[in-house]
């Protein structure tokens, strides 16, 4: 029996032997150093600990008995504690449980397991972003009706940062792949002496697909991760809270200009990638195919149909709305720290690239089957 004064924490051992502990005394952060003296003592084996004879108990308590299961190797439930605390005692439990984690699992169950919660997690996504772009068109609508709550200073600002900063790049890589598309198409069309259809290939695959596609695709890149990491950064800094505190749309201030800065922009980035590709296809006749500028442009002039023009320009306004809700979306669904940011801004750029891609294929499929 350990000797006790005052309320000092104490340890009575069964005198049979039996590994029977009875606690006494107050088991608080006062008596830290008479804890660990007193759990370090000469107890070979325990079988239960009687915990209800302890006065006051606090967390560094808890800790202390918790640490001293550990090291004999006992589990928790051989603990008799009173019931005023019990509350606390599974409150520490919870919070200083350090088992190892369960390795991961590759077999085929854990594996189907893992595609279910990747494919229950996107579905979750896509109704996100539809409930999202629902929000958006209804204080859209009401922004109609009460236009002094249109941002115009921020809407201009994000035209210039998502349409007029693009410009050099969109126009370079669009004149890069209308040349690469000429020379692939040279290259096969050689052999049966029909060079002179590269013309049409360059126009058709230009102004139906590839104009909209690869501005779609470096805007998604470029701007919705640009969006993301914006509004991820305020939502970091409580910005947003503090815009709802003082009694704002975060909606109206941060994403309604930004989808229609997208909504001006990318149409016309749309059009000077068109014009940029069909420039590279035209390049590459002239100094390659052997095909004056003058010849090109005749060609040009009598194949061209103003049908995939259209057809290419019809998608550009669906491609800005989901750049834009996308990006916006992620960044408000920021939990607060950088590590948060990095992952919604990926997620933001896979969303949009994959979106854009699959909209774009299935629209193809339909304008065909329609006959246009």
């Amino acid at each position: 029996m350990s000797a006790t004064r005052g309320n000092a924490p104490a340890i009575e051992v069964d005198p049979q032997g039996g590994g029977h502990l009875r606690l006494s005394g107050q088991w608080t952060l006062e008596h830290a150093l008479s804890i660990g003296s007193a759990l370090r003592g000469d107890i070979a084996q325990v079988k239960s600990v009687d915990a209800t004879g302890v006065e006051r108990l606090d967390s560094a308590g808890v800790l202390q008995l918790l640490r001293f299961a550990r090291r004999h190797g006992i589990g928790y439930d051989v603990f008799s504690f009173r019931d005023d605390h019990q509350a606390l005692v599974a409150a520490i439990e919870d919070v200083a449980d350090e088992r190892p984690k369960r390795k991961r699992d590759y077999g085929f169950q854990a594996a189907l397991a893992r595609l279910g919660f990747a494919v229950a997690d996107n579905w979750k996504e896509v109704i996100a972003l539809v409930s999202f772009l629902g929000e958006n068109l209804v204080k859209l609508a009401r922004t109609i009706v009460q236009p002094r709550r249109l941002r115009i200073t921020a809407t201009v600002y994000h035209m210039e940062q998502v349409g007029l900063d693009a410009v050099p790049l969109v126009a370079l890589l669009s004149y890069l792949v209308g040349a690469v598309i000429a020379f692939l198409g040279s290259t096969i069309l050689a052999d049966f002496g029909a060079t002179i259809l590269v013309v049409e290939l360059v126009n058709i695959a230009f102004l139906r697909e590839f104009g909209v596609l690869l501005t779609a695709i470096l805007l998604a890149g470029r701007t919705a991760s640009a969006f993301t990491a914006q509004i991820g950064a305020m939502v970091s800094r409580e910005e947003v809270d503090a815009i709802r505190t003082l009694g704002l749309d975060p909606i109206d201030l941060l994403v309604i200009p930004r989808v229609l800065a997208l909504l001006v922009m990318l149409p016309l980035l749309t059009f000077i990638a068109m014009i940029a590709g069909l420039l590279g296809g035209m390049s590459v006749g002239a100094f390659s195919l052997d095909i004056p500028p003058q010849a090109y442009y005749a060609r040009m002039h009598d194949t061209i149909e103003l049908r995939h023009f259209l057809v290419g320009m019809s998608k550009a306004p669906i491609f800005a709305v989901v750049i834009g809700l996308i990006g916006c979306l992620e960044g408000l669904q920021v939990k607060g720290t950088a590590q948060s940011v990095g992952e919604r801004t990926t997620s933001s750029v896979v969303q949009t690239i994959s979106l854009v891609i699959i909209i774009d294929a299935l629209a193809a499929i339909w304008f065909m089957h329609m006959g246009w």
